[in-house]
């Protein structure tokens, strides 16, 4: 996997020029692989998927504490591998990711993706506090996977959704979740003139229905898509179906090729 301005990531290219290029940006505690092989393999794309600083390959950097500071390493990774503009779709954490760009460097993005997203993000309080202390962590871990799917979801999925986080460093995990708890743009959204996908599992209870509601109706040009039997890892519960609804938003996306070079 190629790494570039510190950040490692994944590429899968299988659409040279004529297709815009899409990133994709994990949440709280994840990876590049928190990904399915569905949504980093979109036929006819060139998909890139990062892991943010201090996750996974990209762990020997050190880990954020605002959306603001995830934003400025996504703008330098984007320069360094000569993207000007690109698709971002992002996860919970990664969709904040996403909308900073989108907010305070539009130039840069020629679409959204928002998947289990919210204009706010706060961190119960509980959450916040266990996880400054490192005699907690896998505490913190298993809490927030049990609100992570949907009950319809095989226990096995779950498990290695658990054990991958817990591959997290304490410190970078408390990092996100201060980065999501002080997140809030429900004041800019209008602001937002970028096509928009809103992405939402019907038994989210992270980022409940509420949340991608707001979202779809703030953002001009946003449209809400809301899959069943599926909680706030949707991508990973319902793998097709987010792929599919990706690739139809995508033939709408306007694009000039050459420009995401």
């Amino acid at each position: 996997m190629p790494v570039s301005s510190n950040l490692y990531y994944s590429l899968y290219d299988d659409g040279g020029e004529e297709t815009p290029p899409l990133v994709l940006l994990h949440g709280a505690g994840g990876t590049h692989l928190y990904w399915p092989p569905e949504v980093r393999r979109l036929h006819g794309y060139r998909v890139y998927a990062l892991d943010l600083p201090g996750h996974g390959k990209s762990g020997a950097s050190e880990g954020q504490q605002t959306i603001g500071d995830f934003a400025k390493h996504v703008l330098l990774w984007l320069e360094s591998v000569h993207l000007p503009r690109a698709v971002l779709v992002g996860h919970s954490m990664g969709s904040a990711v996403a909308l900073a760009l989108a907010i305070h460097h539009p130039e840069h993005v020629l679409g959204l993706g928002l998947i289990s997203a919210g204009a706010r993000l706060r961190v119960h309080p509980e959450l916040l506090e266990n996880a400054a202390n490192p005699t907690n962590f896998y505490k913190v871990v298993e809490m927030m996977v049990s609100f992570s799917f949907s009950p319809k979801t095989p226990p096995r999925l779950v498990e290695l959704a658990c054990k991958r986080m817990a591959e997290t460093r304490q410190s970078v995990l408390l990092g996100d979740l201060l980065a999501c708890n002080s997140f809030d743009v429900m004041d800019r959204l209008a602001s937002i003139r970028h096509l928009t996908l809103v992405i939402c599992g019907a038994d989210d209870q992270l980022t409940p229905l509420r949340y991608a509601q707001y979202l779809a109706n703030s953002i001009p040009a946003a449209q809400l898509n809301v899959i069943p039997n599926a909680g706030h890892m949707v991508m990973l519960e319902q793998p097709r179906v987010v792929a599919d609804a990706l690739l139809s938003f995508l033939r709408e996306v306007t694009f000039h090729p050459g420009e995401g070079f």
